[in-house]
């Protein structure tokens, strides 16, 4: 509940004079109490897109709330513009531009191979001084401050509307957690209160001001030393034609509507134009043509000027008309005083009154520089018409002279997302670059932050999804965020298709190269042999020499082939140490070529994904091969990416969470609810800002539990257990019987380490089931009967019960079935009817 008293908004309360001016007095310690905590980018992400979904609806009562605050002159499009800067892919965007990536604020390695961390972490307090004739500036400005995670205190004009307290405040109102609004300060006031001013920038540790000199200046007596002053002054644009350009009436036309979209207020827009010539008259000539273009343009349709502007043009325009007399400029104007054109013989670059007045000057590119350079703290945006060698020479003359911008004439006003502002990235200027430097007992540690506290995302929601929805979600993704394709290995089914972004692509390189770092991988000193299946779509090995190209590792990109001789041969010649790949590939690669292999003595590390080593194959693994290191090389699937990752103390099949990109559940098997804590169920995962695509609860068909506690390890990320699919369990006989209960047994009563797969087919009136064990070993069949009779109770009742025939053969590893796509072992193959 507000009212007109009510006009400024202090961290989640709409509040009076009084209240104000008691709050500014201790705007320190609310400072330092906000900043005790550290806002998630997340956070600020997640607000803002629920934000701009409400403002591009016209009926959405948010956009309904904020009507009612919008400048007389401003209709819904002001809230239209909102929301398309608002919106997570822009904001994301900007911050991959500015900041590097969408978290920031995380203390990462940027050279994998040292262990020092750096971050843009926040300055502080960042007080914004906003103008009084745009009304988007003042919360963009803000947001951009919350972005770089900042307290933020934000001044608005005594002539505006409250529609950046209202808009901020439903901004604050949209994040769960209640940061935002700690974060948020916007008072109401005239620049006359010099007090509430000096207080606001007192403890400022950034103050950004909108305006022009005089703006500046006022503001800057208050800044305090050491405090950045971000100056967003008034510009002046120009356009520059070269002699085929000007002559071209769609040049004429182009440049006629950069002046008169937004009646020149843009800092964008031109003020004068330059004919790259020393001729007069042909300077003469072109103001002809140019009124002409000016005059078949639409009339204008904003407010009548004011008393102050009217002035300005016509003193202009009398000065000019003046020294007409002197043969220095020429002056065309429109009948009804709608625009003006003063042709100047004199280059040097005058401010125009504004309003499609537009100065038209003679400028030799050979004098561009000593002409512009001495007002280059006022340049910005040149819009430049000529041949493509033209435009390429003379950008870099004009940026050389202090011009921050070059653009096509007909696009001087038109920007893009991420797009610098007067030479500078707006985050930037609100952040600081800063550094921990550490010894070797971090030399598995990726993140500080990790050691630090838990990362926090918002809260899963909405329905459950299966495969089957993501793959119909895949047919109604936009194109553009469609740039990288990838299928599925289907050992679980039928191949299925996965799309993604680079920029998706390149977060995730990122977090499984982390997690590589946290499993003992060592980019300083190992050498890698890249075993991955590749080929056909198939995203393990292409993901993995991403991941060894961000690390900066050695790689061989071998990739898995059928020729193991050849493979052994170029690891030993390359004194490769360090493999990766599938557990069942490089089994069958180390076993058949082990006296090779072992000969070398070379192999000390192994990083395997996709499928698991069992107990006793890691135990074979260091004794027979010398192998040191046994980690999984990253948990995940192709649809959601990398989901979990091991840590040196991690063991099995357990695995940290990959959190500042997925939350996880578990949910009972047979009911979507959650289990007790400890118990097992199906995971599900929800991905986080996967641009394009919603990828909530993603039932991802693994079981296993959440793991209590804090690892060993000291990461706060969560941890959890895989214990098999949902396909494992198979419906054999009446009885429910699961494949990992088969390699169980084989590892601990028959100390079996080779691979297990199972068949079953209608075997006549029963039903049958054959353990297929490798011949190498050594194990008899027979025995290996009596052990699964013996140890599985529900498997000899379906024997006894005459309900079974159960069969064990030993074969070549290679005759195992594997799929095509990954060469992954089909744990369970099902050929019955």
């Amino acid at each position: 509940m507000t009212d007109t008293m009510n006009h400024h908004y202090w961290q989640g309360a709409f509040i009076g004079d009084d209240e104000a001016e008691r709050r500014l007095a201790t705007l320190p310690a609310a400072v330092e109490a906000a900043l005790a905590a550290p806002l998630a980018t997340e956070t600020v992400l997640a607000a803002c897109d629920r934000l701009a979904t409400a403002l591009a609806d016209p009926a959405h009562p948010v956009s309904v709330r904020l009507a009612e605050h919008l400048p007389a002159d401003e209709d819904g499009g002001l809230l239209a513009e909102l929301a398309a800067f608002l919106g997570r892919d822009a904001l994301t965007r900007k911050l991959r531009r500015e900041l590097g990536s969408t978290a920031p604020q995380r203390l990462g390695r940027p050279d994998a191979k040292e262990t020092v961390y750096e971050a843009w972490a926040p300055v502080g307090l960042v007080a914004h001084i906003a103008p009084g004739n745009a009304a988007s500036v003042a919360p963009l400005s803000l947001v951009e401050g919350l972005l770089a995670g900042n307290v933020n205190i934000l001044k608005t004009s005594s002539g505006d509307t409250l529609l950046a307290q209202h808009l901020l405040a439903e901004l604050a109102a949209l994040d769960p957690t209640g940061a935002l609004a700690d974060r948020v300060i916007v008072l109401r006031f005239s620049s006359s209160r010099q007090d509430w001013l000096r207080l606001m920038c007192a403890p400022a540790d950034a103050v950004a001001v909108w305006g022009g000199e005089a703006a500046v200046e006022g503001v800057a007596a208050h800044v305090p030393p050491g405090c950045r002053l971000v100056e967003w002054g008034h510009k002046i644009s120009f356009a520059y034609l070269t002699r085929d350009a000007w002559q071209d009436p769609a040049t004429l036309a182009a440049l006629a509507a950069d002046v008169c979209l937004f009646e020149q207020q843009a800092c964008s827009s031109p003020q004068v134009v330059y004919l790259d010539t020393e001729d007069t008259d042909e300077v003469f000539a072109f103001a002809d043509r140019f009124a002409e273009a000016l005059a078949a343009m639409p009339a204008p349709t904003g407010e009548a000027l004011d008393a102050a502007e009217e002035a300005e043009l016509t003193t202009t325009e009398l000065i000019a008309r003046l020294e007409e007399h002197l043969g220095l400029t020429r002056v065309l104007t429109a009948p009804d005083g709608t625009w003006r054109v003063l042709a100047d013989t004199r280059p040097v670059l005058t401010a125009s009154p504004l309003h499609r007045s537009v100065w038209i000057k003679p400028l030799p590119r050979k004098r561009i520089i000593p002409t512009l350079r001495p007002m280059r703290r006022y340049l910005q945006t040149a819009g430049i018409a000529g041949s493509r060698p033209d435009i390429a020479e003379l950008s870099g003359t004009v940026l050389a002279a202090g011009a921050t911008r070059v653009t096509p004439v007909g696009a001087m006003t038109a920007g893009y997302s991420g797009e610098p502002h007067d030479g500078v990235y707006a985050l930037q200027r609100y952040s600081r670059r800063v550094a921990v430097q550490a010894d070797e007992r971090f030399t598995t540690t990726a993140c500080l932050d990790d050691l630090a506290r838990p990362v926090v995302l918002p809260p899963p929601s909405g329905p459950l999804r299966d495969k089957a929805d993501v793959q119909e979600l895949n047919q109604h993704v936009d194109p553009r965020d469609a740039e990288l394709y990838f299928r599925s290995g289907g050992s679980t089914g039928t191949p299925a298709l996965s799309l993604f972004s680079y920029d998706d692509y390149d977060t995730q390189m990122h977090a499984a190269a982390r997690g590589l770092l946290a499993a003992g991988y060592d980019p300083a000193r190992d050498r890698t042999a890249n075993l991955f299946y590749c080929g056909g779509m198939y995203g393990s090995f292409i993901s993995f020499f991403s991941i060894l190209e961000r690390l900066g590792g050695v790689q061989l990109p071998m990739a898995a082939g059928t020729d193991h001789r050849a493979t052994a041969e170029t690891i030993v010649a390359h004194r490769a140490d360090t493999l990766f790949g599938m557990p069942s590939y490089l089994w069958q690669l180390l076993h058949e070529e082990a006296d090779l292999l072992r000969s070398y003595g070379g192999i000390r590390k192994i990083f395997y994904g996709g499928e698991h080593f069992t107990a006793e194959q890691r135990r074979t693994l260091t004794e027979t091969f010398g192998i040191e290191v046994i980690h999984s090389i990253t948990y995940g699937s192709t649809d959601l990416g990398p989901l979990g990752y091991q840590c040196t103390e991690s063991g099995g099949s357990v695995h940290h969470l990959h959190a500042d990109l997925h939350t996880l559940e578990v949910l009972d098997v047979d009911d979507d609810r959650p289990v007790e804590p400890g118990e097992t169920g199906r995971l599900v995962f929800t991905t986080h800002a996967r641009r394009g695509q919603d990828l909530g609860r993603y039932v991802i068909g693994d079981l296993g539990r959440a793991l209590p506690g804090r690892c060993p390890c000291g990461s706060h990320a969560p941890r959890f257990e895989l214990l098999g699919r949902l396909g494992d369990v198979m419906r054999v006989a009446t009885y429910f019987l699961n494949y990992r209960r088969f390699v169980a047994i084989a590892e601990e009563r028959l100390h079996y380490s080779g691979e297990l797969q199972i068949a079953l087919a209608n075997g006549g009136p029963r039903e049958a089931l054959t353990v297929r064990m490798e011949r190498a070993g050594d194990v008899p069949a027979e025995a290996a009967r009596d052990a699964f009779l013996a140890d599985y109770p529900e498997l000899r009742s379906a024997v006894d019960e005459r309900l079974l025939d159960l069969t064990v053969e030993t074969v070549d590893g290679a005759d195992l079935d594997r799929t095509p796509m990954s060469g992954k072992l089909r744990a369970v193959v099902d050929a019955r009817q």
